[in-house]
């Protein structure tokens, strides 16, 4: 059974159909990537999948785990294991990222056993210090407010490390490329392969394929008008990288017509 998997999905915003029947399921240990040119609701799809409330889903169903979780909130599914790394992290001013990370962890410990107190904090500094040096993130980010001040690649970095420290059986990535020079995109890239395990399934969005460079997916989906037209192995992003997005376009036309 597919740890996540959504049927004919739908989903307008404002009235308007952006998504138009995704069909997709990842299971544990498996790295799939969505590609497609800008405004073809590969976003659309991250904020649906973690339940984002202005995107209202108007038919299909979303499964996580065997469970309906269409009408869930974002924190049933995010408590349930799902995880969003965002396009542009928000700053969060007079909240630093340890205790921003502490707090989300309790939270998903109080879900699996309501008697939890809680990790103590001598234990959860020993825990970030161990993903910070996994990440090669410097341990002075912690004291810091979140995403106050940083750098887009910085931004990135500790989206993953929240990443690390939660743990999520699903994690999706939104154009975490997005910003990043070439030195940043390899740390961000090293840091999602470190910690990709055969408990954790990832959907990589983005519209390039560099990122796929050091991300190596096994399944990727194009996305054209809202919905996923073509799927295949890594190879369908190079050869997107090299003839673009038009072949897709002019095939996904002749089959609508």
């Amino acid at each position: 059974m597919a740890k996540l998997e959504v049927n004919d999905l739908h989903v307008a915003i404002d009235g308007k159909e952006i998504l138009k029947g995704v069909n997709l399921r990842i299971r544990e240990g498996e790295i799939h990537a969505i590609m497609g040119p800008n405004g073809t609701g590969k976003s659309t799809l991250a904020y649906s999948l973690m339940g984002h409330p202005a995107y209202q889903i108007t038919a299909g169903e979303i499964f996580f785990d065997g469970l309906n979780i269409t009408n869930s909130s974002v924190e049933e599914r995010s408590q349930m294991g799902m995880f969003l790394a965002f396009q542009y992290p928000v700053a969060i001013p007079g909240v630093s990222v340890a205790n921003f990370l502490r707090m989300a962890l309790n939270a998903r410990r109080k879900v699996k056993d309501p008697l939890d107190k809680g990790i103590s904090i001598l234990e959860f500094r020993k825990l970030l210090n161990e993903k910070m040096q996994l990440l090669k993130i410097d341990p002075a980010f912690a004291g810091r407010y979140l995403n106050e001040g940083f750098s887009g690649g910085e931004k990135k970095r500790i989206e993953i490390l929240q990443m690390a420290v939660l743990e999520p059986t699903i994690a999706i990535l939104d154009e975490t490329d997005s910003g990043l020079d070439i030195d940043a995109l390899k740390i961000v890239a090293e840091g999602v392969n470190t910690l990709c395990n055969d408990s954790m399934g990832v959907l990589v969005i983005t519209h390039y394929q560099r990122v796929l460079n050091y991300i190596k997916p096994e399944f990727v989906h194009v996305m054209i008008g809202g919905k996923i037209v073509e799927s295949g192995n890594a190879d369908l992003a190079l050869h997107l990288e090299e003839q673009g997005y038009d072949w897709v376009r002019e095939k996904y036309n002749g089959n609508s017509n």
